[in-house]
């Protein structure tokens, strides 16, 4: 009697097999002997994306601010090669201990990765003295973006390293992969100070999967779109701007946009160049010191009704100071338009002084500090005492400053509502004290 067949397990593909010996013989011989460790870049992880942002949403009460049908989500990684995918298994970084992976291939090749992100600079552009222009080439991890949304990056400074959240302004359509990013330099401001000052082509740092998802295009168009910035925060919309233009979109577009002066006008030559090439695009600019623009003086209903004269089958979306912001939303409130309003701030409004009467004392429970409350933000008065919470945007965006309320009531700084229950996260960046308080800090 014939025995049965044993079935012989498959063997791996030679072509497989030589693929991921040239990936790893390649890698090495690419480094000289002599080389020294390149510094390992800032670096995330790059976990699932947010299921919600909290980040300056639509007051409830104003009901002309709706919500979008969210879109869908941002187009995934692309997969690597048959080498690719088992370097980034677990069992590849057991074997790889101490570090991981993506750790070891940094030291070769700082644009090869498996897990976490990274962004390499190919491009630097000093567009006036106050900010620079990035363009970076991310990783094969990058998973891609929705105009209007931001990213944290990571830059070491000074041996320390520094989170800070930018909105990309390139366009977010799958032809192109690379990111831009315009910082503004502030003169207290770590990051954006380095960035300015230090920033090379060549040089690295780390990324964060993109967050937002209620400062984003509405998946169905509409016929009009209105686009109002102010000074820096012209990058999400201006991302919207060349998204929309990539992508073919037919529909009527009008870009508003404040600056103090012709000379204060981030991104003058794309914007005249995206206008002239697309004549569904109207561009208004207005300087508010100066009268060589489209629109003079400040935002009011005529500025409103050259951007939208007809309030149907549109959106809006507004960023920028706090000032801004606040005039389009009660503008758009007193008039009750329909069109659906989005907005993001770049800074706090300002928001009227607390009564002496309403501060108090500040108790950090987990440090054991006390400080008697000046009427700013929680985690200014943090680092006044001699604290250093963790934070990023300090905008009440990342949410990397969450801490748990342990007793009394914060007044939002974003819109000056007052709130307040034992347990809950508060973002201390945009919290102020109101009376006594006490925070698990």
């Amino acid at each position: 009697m014939t025995p049965p067949a044993t079935a012989t397990p498959p063997r791996p593909a030679d072509s497989d097999v030589r693929a991921i010996d040239s990936d790893v013989r390649s890698a090495v011989e690419a480094r000289p002997a002599d080389a020294k460790p390149r510094p390992a870049a800032p670096e995330f992880d790059r976990p699932a994306a947010p299921e919600s942002d909290r980040r300056a949403a639509p007051d409830p009460a104003r009901p002309v601010e709706t919500e979008f049908v969210r879109p869908a989500a941002p187009r995934p990684a692309r997969r690597g090669g048959l080498a690719q995918r088992l370097l980034g298994t677990k069992v590849a970084d057991v074997l790889a201990g101490p570090h991981d992976v993506d750790h070891y291939l940094e030291l070769l090749r700082p644009d090869w990765a498996v897990r976490k992100i990274r962004g390499e600079i190919v491009d630097v552009r000093h567009q006036n003295a106050d900010s620079v222009t990035l363009t970076l080439r991310p990783t094969g991890t990058w998973p891609g973006f929705r105009a209007g949304q931001h990213v944290e990056i990571a830059v070491d400074v000074d041996g320390v390293r520094h989170r800070r959240c930018y909105s990309p302004s390139a366009s977010a359509h799958p032809k192109s992969r690379n990111i831009e990013l315009t910082v503004r330099r502030h003169p207290e401001g770590v990051v954006s100070r380095y960035l300015k000052e230090h920033a090379k082509v060549g040089m690295f740092v780390g990324l964060s999967v993109p967050q937002g998802e209620e400062f984003v295009l509405p998946e169905t168009r509409p016929r009009r779109i209105v686009l109002i910035s102010g000074g820096s925060g012209i990058t999400p919309v201006l991302s919207m701007l060349r998204t929309l233009t990539d992508e073919g979109h037919r529909g009527e577009i009008v870009f508003l946009h404040y600056a103090r002066s012709a000379a204060d006008l981030l991104y003058a030559g794309d914007l005249h160049r995206i206008a002239t090439r697309h004549p569904n695009v109207q561009l208004l600019r207005c300087f508010t010191r100066g009268d060589d623009g489209e629109l003079t003086g400040r935002f009011g209903l005529d500025h409103l009704r050259r951007a939208l004269p007809h309030d149907e089958d549109a959106a809006a979306f507004v960023c920028g100071p706090g000032g801004l912001v606040e005039a389009v939303r009660g503008l758009w409130a007193e008039e009750g338009l329909r069109t659906p309003l989005r907005f993001e701030h770049f800074a706090p409004p300002v928001l009227p002084d607390l009564d002496p009467d309403q501060l108090g004392t500040v108790t950090f429970t987990g440090s054991g500090v006390t400080a008697e409350a000046d009427g700013s933000t929680l985690l200014e008065q943090a680092e006044q005492a001699g604290l250093s919470p963790t934070h990023g945007c300090r905008m009440g965006i990342c949410l990397t400053c969450k801490c748990t309320l342990q007793d009394g009531k914060v007044r939002d700084t974003l819109n000056g509502e007052i709130h307040g229950t034992p347990g809950e996260e508060i973002r201390i960046c945009v919290s102020a004290p109101v009376g006594d308080v006490a925070l698990d800090l």
